[in-house]
């Protein structure tokens, strides 16, 4: 076997047609995960990074730095310990834009039948896999790999089953008989959820607890059930590229296995999982709506050979059916001092423009939002 070294790999793939290969890898259905019951032994051409971004992959995660966690217990009857609580997000929103949180409510039951639910539904044979396959995002269910696989340089090692939980409930005959039922209990469990953590950042933010539920942030429930297979060159690739999210706030359930990386103080730090907690992140949409308080960070998914990574983002917006209500800056967040950062937009638009320029390379879509 001809084995590269991360330049040689990359030099390599300037010289074919990546256009072509792409659209081979998407008409086979099969995604990543079918590369590897194929028995591939090197990861394709397609999947090969930059070795910039390779190269800060292996650099990473400094051991002085570690995403907080906030414990939710009794913050309904103890009114001080609320208060910590609020303090607490309001802290972690601002600096990091990530925190995990425990004793949230939802069993682990839940979260463990959950992720086995995403292994059934990417394990199964690829002809079951193939009914859902599609790159119509306005449908309620579909499976693909890499959302933005023709907008990219280096396609990402992961498969995604991206289903869209709320405001127009599903029926378990719409999921995927493998992982419907759990989609639907774990859905509205993340829901309460999503509900009380709106309510912690409504105050953090020195607003009225309803604030932010009030203005729909927490009306919509898209779930990305996402599952990287293990990659027999994790040094060439990535499970996810560097990005911030589109939406209001993200609830994210993880496996064991690790691999998310959080950029914070210009350093990539790991999300190291934490048994039974979730991680919360602050998507562009609070942000721009905050005007700048919290912060919606960079994070990506490295590469591993010790997979399969299972894991499930819960995005928390309303973008189909397509909403006219407009989103700018909160008028109580916004003074002489202080104006308003960003102009107003709708959902659609602003998840529109962000996933017509996914590049996978950092870039912001708020740069073009701003004022």
């Amino acid at each position: 076997m001809e084995v590269f070294s991360r330049d040689e790999a990359h030099e390599k793939t300037q010289k074919y047609d990546r256009m072509r290969e792409k659209k081979a890898f998407d008409e086979s259905m099969a995604g990543v995960k079918g590369l590897v019951d194929a028995g591939i032994t090197e990861v394709p051409r397609i999947f090969v990074d930059h070795p910039e971004n390779l190269q800060s992959a292996l650099a990473s995660s400094n051991g002085h730095f570690h995403v907080p966690i906030v414990d939710l217990a009794d913050i309904v009857k103890d009114p001080s310990r609320r208060k910590e609580v609020v303090n607490e997000v309001r802290s972690a929103s601002k600096t990091w834009g990530f925190f995990q949180v425990v004793n949230h409510g939802i069993p682990t039951t839940v979260l463990e039948e959950m992720l086995d639910g995403v292994r059934r539904f990417h394990e199964q044979g690829a002809e079951e896999k193939r009914r859902f396959y599609s790159r119509d995002f306005t449908t309620s269910v579909a499976y693909h790999s890499n959302f933005n696989l023709y907008k990219t340089e280096a396609a990402n090692w992961r498969d995604t089953l991206f289903c869209v939980m709320a405001p127009n409930a599903l029926e378990a005959e719409d999921l995927p008989a493998v992982c419907g039922d759990i989609m639907l209990e774990f859905s509205k469990r993340v829901m309460n959820l999503g509900t009380t953590l709106f309510e912690l950042l409504s105050e953090a933010l020195g607003l009225k607890p309803n604030h932010l539920k009030d203005m729909e942030c927490a009306k919509g429930l898209v779930l990305l059930n996402q599952y990287y297979p293990k990659c027999p060159q994790p040094e060439l690739t990535l499970g996810t590229s560097r990005h911030t999210d589109s939406d209001f706030l993200t609830v994210l359930l993880q496996d064991h296995v690790g691999g998310l990386q959080v950029l914070y103080q210009n350093q990539w730090i790991d999300v190291s999982p934490v048994p039974g907690a979730l991680i919360v992140n602050i998507g562009d949409l609070l942000q721009l709506i905050s005007n700048d308080i919290f912060k919606s960070s960079e994070h990506r998914v490295v590469a591993n050979n010790m997979g399969p990574r299972a894991s499930v983002a819960c995005f928390f917006y309303t973008a189909t059916p397509p909403s006219p209500k407009l989103y700018g800056p909160i008028k109580e967040l916004i003074s002489e001092g202080d104006p308003p950062k960003y102009r107003e937009t709708t959902i659609m638009e602003y998840v529109s423009h962000f996933s017509a320029n996914a590049k996978g390379d950092g870039t912001s879509a708020l740069q073009q939002f701003k004022l």
